[in-house]
C-alpha cells in the first residue's frame, strides 16, 4: 500500500491505495490560502493522518501545480504561486523524517490513468489538463517521462498553432510572461474569452457549455474550441503518437469533445488513418492523489517498515 497527496489549490487530498489499485483510506482538508508555513502544515497533517491507519510505515507520493527544479531543488512553474522558489519535498521530507516522492500534478494524473484507468491497456499515454491551466503529462510503458527540465507534457506553455489564433480576438497575455500560449486559448478562461469575444457575452466555461444546448452562440463558441483543442493535441499526436489521449479537469466533463475532437484532428494528423483514442478519464479529479501513490512502486507487506 502507497499514501498518495494531491496539494491542490483549493483543497489537499490523500489517500492509501492497495496493490490492486483500490482506494483503502481517505483524508481532504481544505489549502491554507497565502501562507506557505501553513500549508507545509496541512500536507505534514493529512500524511500523519493517513500513516495511522497503517500498521507499517507507507510510502508518500505528493502530486503539486507545478514542477521541482532539479538543480536548485526548489519549486518552479506554480499555478500557486505562493510555492514558487520553496524547497517544498526538502522542507517536507525533515518534517515527516524520511524521503517522499513529489512530482507535477498533471504527470499523476497522466499514471494514474496509464495504471489503472482509461489508459491502463495502453503502451503510451498523454494525459492532457483542461481546466484553470493547461497542463500534461507522458507516461511510456507504464513509467514517467519527465526530462532533465521536469518540464515533459507542458504542452500549455507551447505557442498556440496559427490556425488556432486566428480565431481569436488579438493576442492573449499568459501569466507565464509570453503570448498566445496554448493555455491562453484552451483553459476554462482562454473558452469564456472566447465566448465574450464572439458574443459580447460573460459567461464561464461551465455556463457555457451548459447553455450550448439551447443558445446558438454558445453552442458555436464550443464547436470553435473544438477546433482550437483539435488543432493543439494534433501537434501533441504528430509528435508522440501516443495510443491514448486522456483528458482530465472540468472541461473534460463536456461530451461534444469525444465526438468533435477527434474528427477535427484526423484532418490535421500527418497520417491517412489516426488511431489514437480519446478518453474521458476513469478517476476525476481523484487522479492527481491516485497517481502521486503511483510515484512508488506497490510494496509487499514484507518490504515495508514496521511502524513504532
Amino acid at each position: 500500500m502507497r499514501i498518495g497527496i494531491d496539494l491542490g489549490g483549493t483543497k489537499i487530498e490523500g489517500v492509501i491505495l492497495d496493490q490492486t489499485g483500490a482506494v483503502a483510506a481517505r483524508k481532504r482538508i481544505p489549502t491554507p490560502n497565502l501562507i506557505y508555513e501553513q500549508i507545509l502544515d496541512a500536507v505534514v497533517e493529512v500524511v500523519t493522518d493517513l500513516q495511522g491507519k497503517a500498521e507499517s510505515r507507507l510510502s508518500v507520493g505528493i502530486g503539486t501545480p507545478g514542477s521541482l527544479n532539479l538543480s536548485s531543488n526548489k519549486m518552479q512553474n506554480c499555478n500557486s504561486v505562493i510555492l514558487n522558489g520553496q524547497p517544498l519535498k526538502t522542507e517536507i521530507e525533515d518534517r515527516l523524517g524520511y524521503e517522499i516522492r513529489l512530482e507535477n500534478d498533471a504527470n499523476c494524473f497522466t499514471l494514474s490513468e496509464a495504471h489503472h484507468g482509461a489508459g491502463a491497456d495502453a503502451h503510451s499515454v498523454f494525459g492532457a489538463i483542461l481546466g484553470t491551466g493547461i497542463g500534461g503529462g507522458v507516461v511510456i510503458n507504464r513509467a514517467l517521462l519527465t526530462g532533465p527540465n521536469s518540464i515533459a507534457g507542458e504542452w500549455g506553455h507551447n505557442p498556440a498553432p496559427n490556425s488556432v489564433v486566428q480565431l481569436i480576438n488579438g493576442d492573449r497575455k499568459c501569466y507565464c510572461g509570453r503570448v498566445n500560449c496554448i493555455e491562453t486559448v484552451l483553459s476554462g478562461s482562454g473558452l469564456s474569452q472566447t465566448h465574450k469575444e464572439r458574443s459580447g457575452h460573460s459567461l464561464s466555461a461551465l455556463e457555457i457549455a451548459k447553455a450550448a444546448a439551447s443558445d446558438a452562440s454558445a453552442m458555436e463558441s464550443l464547436e470553435v474550441y473544438c477546433c482550437q483543442l483539435a488543432q493543439c493535441l494534433s501537434t501533441v499526436v504528430n509528435l508522440l503518437d501516443p495510443d491514448v489521449i486522456v483528458l482530465g479537469g472540468g472541461l473534460s466533463n463536456i461530451p461534444m469533445l469525444y465526438e468533435r475532437v477527434p474528427l477535427e484532428m484526423s484532418k490535421s494528423v500527418f497520417t491517412d488513418r489516426m488511431t489514437t483514442l480519446i478518453s474521458p478519464p476513469r478517476f476525476g479529479d481523484a487522479s492527481g492523489a491516485l497517481g502521486a501513490a503511483c510515484l512508488w512502486p506497490a510494496q509487499r507487506d514484507s518490504d515495508r517498515e514496521r511502524m513504532p
